[in-house]
């Protein structure tokens, strides 16, 4: 390269070289379920029967009793016919205008734990979502369910209680509870006042909860992804490093790791929980991976973009120190079987075998505030969205 001219003859602005700009690449972390046809296993394959049958005795153990079932379902059911008449024939009330109800939610997927008895309900409204519009609605669905329960015969503790809060309001008996969340049309978004309204990035969310579902019904129906969800649910309650992975970030991951693979069929589930250590210890949500793509959102956004720089390192260590635990058989204290939590804290010895416990890598930049880290990390993603468009 001449001075003063670009590559092909074009001159520079000046004579001077423009700054080189680094384009970022996002990769996907070593998978050895994708790259097993280039390293094949040396040695038979370990049986995993008594890791299977704990799986599914804690998926067992998780799922909610027959009678919680029931119970959560007679309420879900009386609300959503409340609602769906109000969007048909609404009657003499017109404080705000229905225009579509949708269930979101583990209820809804059939993933939810027991002793959780909460079913989500998403209410889109025509009219602009006003804090007067979601006091009068939830009133109205109230007054509405006590007609239609009045031929039921109920005890003191059975009678419904509404909460109204800043994202919709609840309705709950004794032994269940159903969330209305409270959401607009689309174009409404943009009209939204705080001082009026409800925020407009909770409505954002209850819009996106309505997206996700309707993703998971058509393309996370296998009842080894719900089993896998429900146990990645219960580890985010019990290991502090993995409380930052939303519902949809875990139900996510367990769709990549049952479905895919070479083969395009459903990896038993042994082997998919498994793969979630192995791919979030190598890396899947770190900064530089590819890792999963949210298939609702436009512009290639990655869901692992949503944690903190620190909460990303912990999951990653955690993960490491936890894959090295079941490598040697301690499958029944990562499942809660048995022990505690404190596998990832302490020093343990597994059949001989010392596995201590990863040390955080990422440090905080002291010469940095809060605010710039968020500025660097929003300066990052808008590159790694810029370069995945230039990619198509």
């Amino acid at each position: 390269m001449v001075r003063g001219t670009l590559r092909g003859g074009r001159p520079m602005r000046g004579g001077i070289r423009p700054p080189f700009k680094k384009t970022f690449v996002p990769r996907h972390p070593f998978d050895l379920t994708l790259a097993e046809v280039v390293f094949p296993k040396v040695s038979p394959p370990v049986d995993d029967s008594a890791l299977t049958a704990a799986l599914l005795k804690r998926n067992q153990d998780l799922s909610p009793t027959p009678a919680e079932q029931t119970s959560l379902g007679n309420l879900v059911t009386k609300v959503q016919s409340v609602l769906d008449n109000l969007v048909v024939a609404p009657g003499d009330f017109n404080t705000c205008q229905l225009e579509e109800v949708r269930q979101v939610g583990s209820f809804k997927k059939g993933t939810i734990l027991t002793g959780n008895n909460v079913a989500d309900i998403v209410v889109i409204l025509k009219t602009l979502p006003t804090k007067e519009a979601c006091e009068a609605l939830a009133k109205k669905v109230e007054a509405d369910l006590m007609n239609t329960m009045k031929t039921e015969v109920l005890i003191k503790a059975d009678q419904l209680l509404t909460t109204i809060h800043d994202k919709g309001f609840d309705i709950a008996n004794s032994h269940s509870k159903v969330c209305i969340m409270i959401a607009t049309l689309p174009q409404n978004i943009r009209k939204l006042e705080p001082e009026i309204h409800l925020d407009h990035k909770v409505m954002q969310s209850h819009l996106a909860a309505i997206r996700h579902t309707r993703w998971f019904e058509e393309n996370a129906h296998h009842s080894s992804i719900k089993v896998l969800i429900r146990i990645l649910k219960d580890l985010t309650k019990r290991f502090d490093a993995f409380s930052p992975l939303s519902p949809w970030m875990l139900d996510l991951i367990a769709h990549l790791a049952i479905m895919n693979n070479p083969s395009r069929q459903a990896l038993p589930i042994n082997l998919a929980f498994r793969r979630v250590f192995q791919l979030l210890s190598a890396g899947l949500f770190l900064p530089g991976s590819a890792g999963i793509t949210d298939p609702t959102e436009p512009g290639h956004i990655r869901v692992h973009t949503a944690m903190t720089l620190e909460q990303q390192d912990i999951c990653c260590y955690t993960s490491q120190t936890l894959l090295r635990v079941l490598a040697h058989g301690g499958y029944k204290h990562i499942l809660g079987m048995e022990g505690n939590t404190s596998i990832v804290r302490e020093m343990s010895v597994w059949n001989g075998v010392v596995v201590s416990p990863l040390s955080a890598v990422y440090e905080k930049p002291v010469d940095k505030k809060e605010g710039d880290i968020e500025e660097d990390i929003e300066m990052i993603e808008q590159d790694e969205v810029g370069s995945d468009d230039a990619a198509d």
